[in-house]
C-alpha cells in the first residue's frame, strides 16, 4: 500500500467513510486539470466542490468529467479575445491590462495564483 492509499484509509476511517468509495484517480485528474488550466488554488476548491456534489447524490464519474471538461475549456489569461470567449459563457471576467505583467506567462500565472515565485 502506498502513502496515498494509506492516507485514504486513515482519513476514511476518521470520517466514517468507506475507502473503496473514494475515486482518488478522478479527484487527482480534476485537481491536475484545474491547477494547470485555471489556477492552482482552484484544485483543492474543485475537489471540495466535487465532494459536495457527490454528497448531494451526483455521480462521481459525471462530476469529475464535467469539472475536467470545464477546466480544459477555460481560457488562459494571456489568450486573445476570441479564445477567451470560446467554450464558456463569460463565467470569469478576463484580466484587465493593468493586472498583467510583462514578465511572461509563468509570472502572470504566479501573480494570478498569489504565489511569490513562479514554478518552472
Amino acid at each position: 500500500m502506498n502513502e496515498l492509499d494509506a492516507w485514504i484509509v486513515a482519513a476514511c476511517t476518521e470520517l466514517g467513510l468507506q475507502p473503496g468509495e473514494v475515486k482518488a484517480k478522478a479527484i487527482l485528474d480534476v485537481a491536475r486539470d484545474v491547477a494547470h488550466q485555471v489556477t492552482r488554488p482552484g484544485a483543492p476548491v474543485s475537489a471540495y466542490l466535487m465532494g459536495v456534489a457527490v454528497g448531494r447524490g451526483a455521480d462521481p464519474s459525471d462530476v469529475a468529467a464535467r469539472l475536467s471538461a470545464l477546466a480544459l475549456s477555460w481560457p488562459k489569461p494571456d489568450a486573445g479575445p476570441a479564445q477567451q470567449d470560446a467554450g464558456r459563457n463569460d463565467v470569469r471576467p478576463a484580466l484587465q491590462d493593468a493586472e498583467r505583467t510583462d514578465a511572461g506567462p509563468a509570472a502572470r500565472d504566479a501573480e494570478r495564483d498569489g504565489d511569490t515565485e513562479p514554478i518552472s
